[in-house]
């Protein structure tokens, strides 16, 4: 006897910043609301991204402050790094961060069900042998790891940033293959905790997005740590441990190779062919600038979409789609400023468009750049690489885009993020005062290199 199907008025698939705000916000406006969920609630950003790799970031930054301490006429002794400390502080605010979520979820009349879903048909789910109905149903399932199709790859115990969250010791050698942001941001992370880390990119330069002097101070900033930058190479195949084998006959040999070359949507399994909707070549799934999919009452949000992979995209997807269907607006992700920082040391943060998408878009712009060693604030706590670097349109004066590599960078940018919001023209920002010597003064100094 077949059991009868469970009718919802929302199904959330997948609890990550997006679905586990929207679930709760739904249930609490009156939709009886299931959220569907295989792991742990909070998904990549409080379980494997964001937070515990930021903790760990800010670990691994004490070490490298206390080796740098001497040279600023501070005698201490060498860290001496206990790994397991580290994990334990860390997985100490990930379980606090998710316990929280999953109270909210409870606490706002949410069903939680455990296990991995599937569609079999346009409004119906498969989860657990049970079948669940819903008018409205949001796929929020994020992305995962993509694992290139190197000879030898399935025979080497690599690592993705996932497997590098579990360590109980530090690599001695870590071989990165990939130059993004997690590459970034994992290779500086053990190297300060004691790895002596090689990245391996194809391409000619880290961070592909970047303008070139922004990717070039990346490199040195790396470099000048004791990292081995390694560009235009092509890996011809992995052999274990975790050598890496180059086009060019050279070698590089590891005790741990962690793969951070992409990351593809987590679709396959939603069987998205019994439903009909629609997915690009690379699996992400088609929406509008409503986060709708091409079959009504069916949405998707964060990563699995394609676009911007970023937890505060996955934030205010949910907010788009909440408002839009509960209070009737009419909010969409067109026109939406895209902020992002790279937790690099120094950050790197980012907001409209680069130098090279102004170039390619044909935009008549200037642009006003003041390195990091012009900025008080910097020279006084001995924080002084990197720059900052606005985009102007030649014609509004309104600002189009910034890039802010130093101490604080995200922070700054999101300065610059508010004055494109309110659509000021730079002079606002160069005449603003600002509290001194705060890095946000040196806005003004940025700005004025326009004026000459």
């Amino acid at each position: 006897m077949n059991t009868p199907a469970k009718k919802w008025d929302a199904l959330v698939l997948g609890s990550g910043q997006g679905g586990t705000p929207l679930a709760r916000k739904l249930a609490k406006a009156g939709f009886q609301t299931a959220l569907i969920e295989k792991g742990f609630v909070g998904g990549t950003c409080i379980n494997i991204g964001c937070t515990p790799t930021k903790a760990m970031i800010s670990d691994a930054r004490l070490a490298y402050l206390v080796r740098e301490a001497p040279a600023r006429g501070i005698e201490v002794n060498a860290p001496v790094i206990q790994l397991s400390r580290i994990m334990r502080r860390k997985n100490g605010i990930v379980e606090m961060f998710r316990g929280a979520n999953e109270r909210g979820l409870l606490s706002a009349g949410v069903t939680l069900i455990r296990g991995e879903a599937s569609f079999s048909g346009p409004k119906t789910v498969l989860v657990n042998g049970e079948t669940h109905t819903a008018e409205h149903i949001f796929i929020n399932t994020g992305c995962t790891s993509l694992i290139p199709p190197i000879p030898g790859m399935d025979k080497v115990p690599y690592l993705t940033s996932t497997g590098m969250l579990e360590l109980t010791e530090v690599p001695q050698r870590l071989v990165v293959l990939g130059g993004g942001y997690i590459a970034v941001e994992m290779g500086q992370l053990f190297c300060r905790l004691g790895s002596q880390v090689t990245i391996v990119e194809r391409s000619g330069a880290l961070l592909g997005r970047e303008d070139e002097d922004t990717q070039m101070a990346v490199k040195q900033i790396l470099e000048e740590e004791g990292m081995q930058i390694v560009l235009n190479a092509t890996v011809t195949s992995v052999e274990a441990p975790a050598t890496v084998v180059l086009a060019d006959g050279k070698t590089l040999k590891g005790s741990h190779l962690l793969v951070a070359t992409g990351r593809g949507p987590t679709t396959a399994a939603l069987k998205l062919d019994q439903t009909g909707v629609e997915t690009d070549a690379h699996g992400f799934i088609k929406v509008d600038e409503f986060l709708k999919t091409n079959v009504p009452g069916i949405y998707a949000i964060g990563d699995v979409k394609g676009g911007p992979a970023f937890t505060h995209i996955s934030y205010n997807d949910y907010l788009i789609v909440y408002r839009n269907l509960v209070e009737k607006g009419n909010l969409s992700t067109r026109g939406r400023l895209v902020p992002y920082c790279v937790f690099m040391d120094p950050q790197l943060g980012g907001i409209g468009v680069t130098e090279k998408e102004a170039k390619a878009q044909g935009l008549s712009y200037r642009t006003a750049v003041l390195p990091m060693t012009s900025v008080a604030r910097a020279v006084e706590t001995g924080n002084i690489k990197g720059f900052m670097k606005a985009i102007v349109d030649s014609n509004t004066h309104r600002i189009l885009g910034a890039s802010i590599l130093g101490e604080e960078g995200g922070e700054i940018m999101t300065i610059l993020q508010m004055a494109m919001a309110a659509d000021m023209p730079y002079e606002r920002i160069r005449d603003m005062v600002f509290a001194h010597p705060l890095y946000a003064e040196s806005l003004n100094n940025l700005f004025m290199t326009l004026d000459k």
